[in-house]
């Protein structure tokens, strides 16, 4: 399984940095994970504007999701649109988000269906996407929010999307082989609980459930990578690093 990075910055694109948006790859499928702002041109210096095989996305806030609208507009009205929908796998709200996103005005909001390109599908439950099995749950969040963990050709790859410490994460990571972890900040007592994991805790999960590698992603700009890196490592003791946009990553393989 093969994890390309198309975008990491945390809560808002970076200077010249896309919002959180992956790729993996595994058996000639190309499943997209996330498409924050950014992630679609980035798509495009990785892949063909159609080649993605299915989209996945962990909850609905825009730096997670928002490309979404423009991903409407070229499968819509590209002179040379791909055949068949694409399918994207979201939370329960995503269809009357995305064409609140997309639509300015509640008249024309009436009369857009987006599901004449995507086909959505809901979270919650394993599925078999292309290769992978996605197990998801939810997580600690202020919306409706998922964690994953993706499995195919007997390696695992969790990712905690947006999340505070929760039981659901370390159910999730248990043993993969890569644990794929936002850390939106360093550790402090006066951090807003059930949002975002610090680099310690990130850290900590895992160790805690024994995973093979971690990546730490999603830091915004305004956070200190260093620091978070550190913290991280401070507990960790396995292979520990920063994801970088453009980065790739064989999950399975020793860093």
């Amino acid at each position: 399984m093969l994890l390309t990075v198309l975008g990491c910055s945390g809560s808002i694109p970076g200077p010249g940095a896309a919002a959180s948006g992956y790729l993996l790859e595994a058996d000639g499928f190309t499943l997209v994970l996330e498409f924050g702002n950014g992630v679609l041109g980035r798509f495009q210096q990785e892949r063909p504007l159609f080649s993605m095989d299915a989209l996945v996305l962990s909850h609905l806030h825009p730096d997670h999701c928002i490309d979404v609208s423009s991903l409407y507009v070229a499968r819509k009205y590209h002179p040379a649109p791909p055949s068949g929908r694409l399918p994207v796998y979201a939370p329960s709200e995503a269809h009357s988000r995305f064409a609140a996103a997309y639509a300015p005005s509640a008249a024309e909001r009436a009369s857009l269906d987006l599901t004449d390109v995507f086909d959505f599908h809901p979270l919650g439950s394993p599925v078999h996407i292309g290769p992978f099995t996605v197990e998801s749950a939810v997580v600690a969040h202020p919306c409706e929010a998922y964690g994953f963990r993706i499995s195919c050709g007997g390696v695992t790859l969790a990712y905690t999307g947006d999340s505070g410490p929760c039981a659901a994460l370390d159910e999730l990571a248990a043993g993969a082989d890569v644990l794929l972890a936002e850390a939106s900040w360093t550790h402090a007592p006066d951090r807003v609980a059930d949002l975002h994991l610090s680099g310690l805790q990130a850290g900590e999960l895992a160790a805690r459930v024994g995973v093979g590698r971690l990546l730490v992603t999603h830091v915004p700009p305004w956070t200190s990578r260093a620091a978070v890196l550190a913290e991280a490592r401070s507990v960790f003791e396995g292979p520990c690093e920063l994801v970088v946009e453009g980065g790739r990553y064989e999950v399975g393989e020793t860093a």
